[in-house]
């Protein structure tokens, strides 16, 4: 099992959360746990399609952090 980072962001009147590390591997919901719920879904299924493919898996390098300014 790899562990990707995941970027959530305030869009509107929901959220959105990308993977940096897998191009095009988007998803959005009502609330915080929504999208959580949907971008590991979203992750499961980018793999699949590009294991399907017979494209390489992009493994994870990004990181996240928090900095106080």
């Amino acid at each position: 099992m790899m562990r990707y980072a995941v970027v959530i962001e305030k869009a509107g009147g929901n959220f959105s959360a990308y993977v940096p590390d897998l191009p095009g591997c988007i998803a959005t919901g009502a609330t915080v746990a929504a999208v959580e719920q949907e971008i590991r879904t979203a992750i499961r299924f980018h793999i699949d399609g590009l294991q399907e493919d017979g494209e390489p898996v992009p493994q994870p390098t990004s990181l996240a952090e928090y900095v106080d300014a």
